[in-house]
């Protein structure tokens, strides 16, 4: 059974080409690349202003190669972005490596100590290492095309990082349930659920860590003991409730990323109800400074936040305020329900969440079974 995984979710509708966009980069932009770790003059650094072309042309010029680690949950998530971006830049051959954001960015910590840098580009879920690598002088300041045009909440004003898509994360059921599906979370703790609920681990991605600290907090403790004794088969990978739901394994998922406006496999509704909690985010991406592909890097950015990109979104929902949501939605900022700005904060408590991290194993039982992506190592890519 088809079921789409955590890439093919984060919505950039990378089948079609980008057009050409218009940004600028000044004297103060050469400024900002070799500011300090505070990036002072970063505000004043002006957007790309060169077309996708020009850009292109540039990046073939450098050598034509990419490498950008990505988080995901299987080896192929991202094939269809590699393969989007590839034929409309013959040329550039894109490597795009998949890994849970937890692994990829430590991965890059320990290059950079070692001095044997893979990626040009990182485009990840642990929103905290962003402004951690901001801090440390380890990002290339760049406004991509376009980046004005991002919701603030999208955008770190220095250039450190732009966030390129719209991930969320919320419960599923089997679309033949029709109505007698699971109205509300809170409704997952129904006898009727007992041996029917798939979940992908919250001890293991901090995403879905957060989805269940928001049903916590909304229903209380007593709800996660109840949660626990309905008996959910829980799996590693955002995917896995979404595979069970889409097999019948399960009829119900819990922590899996879809959309409202189109389902994220044949037969399964993903559903984020009115007046209860769901999560979104804005998946960060950033360029590093010791880039060997920067033109590269750059093209890539620009494409993926063009309106071209943005527009075609697979949950509708885009990071800019130019781009009107698909299927009638309103912009993802404005669903609180959403907890948009939560996020960013929880991430950025460590000690919080590993509190929430051991508290839920001790109601589920810790993460059992290999990484999705399987295990890649210290230097994938190169």
């Amino acid at each position: 059974m088809t079921a789409f995984s955590r890439r093919q979710m984060l919505g950039a509708g990378a089948v079609l080409g980008a057009t050409a966009l218009s940004t600028s980069i000044t004297g103060s932009a050469a400024a900002a690349d070799s500011a300090p770790a505070g990036y002072r003059r970063g505000r004043w650094l002006r957007e790309e202003n060169r077309s996708l072309d020009e850009l292109y042309a540039d990046a073939r010029r450098e050598g034509g190669e990419l490498v950008v680690y990505a988080g995901g949950d299987t080896p192929h998530d991202w094939d269809f972005v590699s393969q989007a971006f590839a034929s409309r830049f013959p040329g550039i051959k894109p490597t795009i490596v998949v890994d849970y954001s937890k692994y990829h960015d430590t991965r890059v910590d320990n290059q950079l100590a070692t001095n044997t840098l893979v990626p040009d580009v990182v485009e990840l879920q642990t929103l905290h290492d962003f402004d951690r690598w901001k801090a440390m002088g380890v990002l290339l300041p760049y406004k991509p095309a376009g980046f004005s045009k991002v919701h603030d909440a999208f955008r770190d004003p220095d250039g450190a990082w732009v966030a390129v898509a719209v991930p969320a994360a919320s419960y599923m059921y089997a679309e033949s349930l029709g109505s007698q599906g699971p109205a509300t979370p809170r409704d997952l703790v129904d006898p009727r659920w007992k041996g029917a609920i798939a979940s992908s681990y919250p001890q293991d991605d901090d995403a879905i860590l957060y989805l269940y600290r928001l049903y916590t907090q909304a229903y209380g403790w007593d709800w996660v003991s109840r949660l626990a004794a309905q008996n959910p088969r829980f799996a590693r990978g955002t995917n896995s409730p979404i595979v069970a739901v889409a097999g019948k394994e399960k009829l119900v998922g819990i922590g899996g990323l879809g959309s409202l406006i189109a389902p994220p496999a044949p037969g399964v509704r993903w559903v984020a109800p009115d007046g209860h909690p769901f999560m979104a985010w804005g998946q960060r991406a950033a360029i590093l400074r010791a880039a060997k592909h920067p033109a590269a890097a750059k093209l890539y950015l620009n494409w993926q936040l063009s309106s071209a990109v943005q527009e075609n979104a697979f949950n509708g929902w885009s990071v800019r305020t130019d781009v009107t949501p698909a299927g009638g939605l309103r912009p993802i900022w404005e669903y609180p329900n959403a907890h948009l700005d939560g996020f960013p904060r929880f991430m950025a408590d460590r000690a919080e969440v590993e509190r929430w991290r051991q508290t839920f194993a001790l109601y589920f039982g810790e993460v059992q079974g290999a990484p999705t992506p399987g295990w890649l190592g210290l230097h994938p890519g190169r």
